[in-house]
Parts: structure tokens; sequence; C-alpha cells
């Protein structure tokens, strides 16, 4: 398996430098189970994403006249619930928030009273059932370190669409990370992002090589 590192200033640049990276050395192949299933999509098959600016505005890619952005900031505040809470609306089988909300909590707590060198906080997403569901969860973890006064994201995503999941996932990750900064009384800090599935589908190609500006 190759290793892509990517190195961005903020998570529009990350968006746009991720699109490329796909595009030109994506491994394409017929998908056999998941969603889309019998559609084609490029990924990658590991990368690793330093974000060193993700609370940079805005925090969704500024594509070309043309093209329908793949995410909106209402969009993101209306994700948010979902990240952060354990409400499910009906259909939903789960929702992140569901796994996160007590350890975002237990997090703060842990840095406020015992201090900021630790390696336990560390928020997981899903459970031994998860891989029972009809669609188990993309993100698995959130970790958490704190370094120079400042609080940073590391986080995990099994599967993740470049094209309509990354902008809005990171986005409100971001927003969470400020949260939780401000209420340990850190600064804001990086994000670092890990995948072995971050994708494009077919229906998202061209789109994909126009705001990339790709032949």
């Amino acid at each position: 398996m190759k290793i892509s590192v990517i190195e961005a200033r903020d998570l529009s640049e990350a968006w746009f430098l991720c699109l490329r990276k796909i595009l030109a050395e994506g491994y394409e192949y017929k998908i056999e189970r998941g969603s889309y299933a019998d559609q084609r999509r490029k990924e990658l098959d590991f990368v690793v994403i330093q974000v060193r600016n993700p609370g940079t505005k805005p925090l969704i890619p500024d594509v070309p006249q043309g093209v329908p952005p793949p995410s909106t900031m209402d969009y993101v505040e209306s994700y948010l619930p979902y990240l952060m809470t354990a409400h499910k609306a009906e259909g939903e089988q789960y929702t992140y928030g569901q796994y996160l909300e007590k350890q975002i909590a237990e997090v703060i707590k842990m840095y406020k009273e015992d201090g900021y060198n630790t390696n336990q906080a560390f928020m997981a997403v899903g459970d031994s059932q998860s891989i029972f569901l009809s669609d188990p969860p993309c993100l698995r973890a959130i970790d958490t370190r704190i370094r120079d006064n400042r609080l940073n994201f590391v986080v995990y995503f099994r599967s993740w669409d470049l094209w309509a999941g990354f902008p809005s996932n990171l986005a409100a990750i971001q927003l969470l990370k400020e949260y939780m900064a401000g209420e340990i009384g850190v600064d804001d800090g990086e994000i670092i992002a890990m995948s072995k599935g971050l994708h494009l589908y077919e229906y998202s190609w061209e789109l994909a090589r126009i705001a990339a500006g790709v032949d």
C-alpha cells in the first residue's frame, strides 16, 4: 500500500490538494459492497493530511464558478448536532454524536482537572455491533493532543467521500475543536486526518477535474 502525505495551510487547500492527488494517483475499482455498489471510484491506499490552520475562513472550499459547492456553512451548522449530540432523526441508524456526546464532556473534564500531558483523551466512534449495520460509521476516532497550549485533533475515517463528505466533516470537526479548546481554556490547533479509504465516486470525477483545474 502506498502512503500519501499531504500538508495544507487550511481546510480549503487540503480539499483541492486531495482532489488532485486522487485524480492523479487514485486506484480505480468497481465497488462490490457499500455505498454506490456496482459503480466505480478512485481511492488512495492510505492518506495522512496535516492541516496547519484549519480555523482559517472559509472552512469550506470556494469552488470555481459553475461548479456546485460540495457543502455550505448552513449545512455544516445543521450537521453539528449529528456530530455532537445523541439525538437521532427518524430513519437514522446512528449518529456520531450518540458515541461522542459523553466523551466530549469527559475529554474536556480530563484536561481541565488532570492537566494536558496525557494520551488517554481519545474519543471512539462505533462499537462491536457497528459491523452489522448496512452502512457502518465512516468516522471512527477523534484523538486529541495539547501541545504549546493548542488543542490538536487526529481523526480517522475508515471510508471517506472526498467530494461530498470531506468538506462538511472537517468543517464540523473544526467547529467542535474550537468549542472544546474554548471550554478547556487553550488555543485552537491543527487537524491531522487519516484514512485508508479517501475516494471520489465516478459521478464526481468530472466535477473534481474542473474544480481542481486538471485536464
